[in-house]
């Protein structure tokens, strides 16, 4: 599955440290049309949707810090070596 365009798939190594947003699950739906993109969180009261142009931004702004710890091009090749140790 991680060798298909449209997927994404980062590590983020223990020595990164405390990652914000890193304790719940965020979805982030995005498209040709930045206005319809939407943000949907999994909270333990429910589900939530974002889709305000505020929330919008500070979601992206999150996961270009996430992607920015996360490791280089080599996630991969770590997970395929991880896996053959199990």
């Amino acid at each position: 599955m991680s060798e298909q365009d449209h997927v994404t798939i980062q590590v983020i190594p223990f020595k990164a440290g405390a990652v914000p947003g890193s304790g719940q699950s965020i979805y982030y739906a995005y498209g040709p049309v930045p206005e319809l993109d939407t943000v949907h969180l999994d909270q333990s009261h429910g589900l939530a949707f974002l889709d305000a142009e505020t929330q919008l931004r500070n979601y992206r702004t999150l996961f270009s810090r996430i992607e920015g710890a996360a490791l280089p091009q080599d996630t991969r090749d770590l997970i395929h070596h991880i896996s053959q140790q199990l």
